[in-house]
């Protein structure tokens, strides 16, 4: 059973930022062979919120949760990461679920906006994210830009 936690930077204990950082890096930078600059400003932002899924206290899952105008004039969810042993087993689904939930929690009925590597199109869209550009290539990857409508809220 994992558990979750959104927590700003300034929450973090260094443990939980140490643990979050590893995970981006083995996914993002050692797993897809992509040596980017991984640490920005965001990270510190204080819109920013960084959902943490844990299992059996080891962090198995992590998600970036950036209020309006951070990344995107929308709010928007990046850096959405799964440790290795742990895929396969729905836990991108769960992570982009919690990542849609705590973002509608945070910011009630807003739209949400994500960069996302193009293959993962499918996967999006059945969360409701719909396209919003063509392909574009950052860090040498396909990605496209792709939006989700907000819930109405009364």
């Amino acid at each position: 059973m994992v558990s979750w936690q959104s927590l700003t930077f300034n929450e973090l204990t260094n443990h939980q930022l140490f643990d979050l950082l590893k995970l981006r890096v083995d996914v993002f930078v050692v797993e897809q062979n992509c040596p980017y600059p991984e640490l920005d400003e965001k990270d510190r932002h204080p819109k920013t919120h960084h959902l943490m899924g844990f299992q059996d206290n080891k962090l198995v899952a992590c998600a970036r949760l950036l209020g309006e105008g951070v990344s995107y004039p929308s709010v928007s969810i990046g850096r959405v990461a799964t440790s290795k042993a742990f895929r396969g087993k729905g836990a991108g689904r769960a992570l982009m679920r919690e990542a849609i939930d705590h973002c509608e929690a945070l910011w009630p009925g807003c739209d949400i906006e994500i960069g996302a590597q193009e293959y993962l199109k499918g996967f999006y869209e059945s969360f409701g994210f719909e396209a919003t550009s063509t392909m574009y290539l950052e860090d040498d990857i396909p990605h496209i830009d792709m939006k989700r409508a907000g819930t109405a809220t009364e």
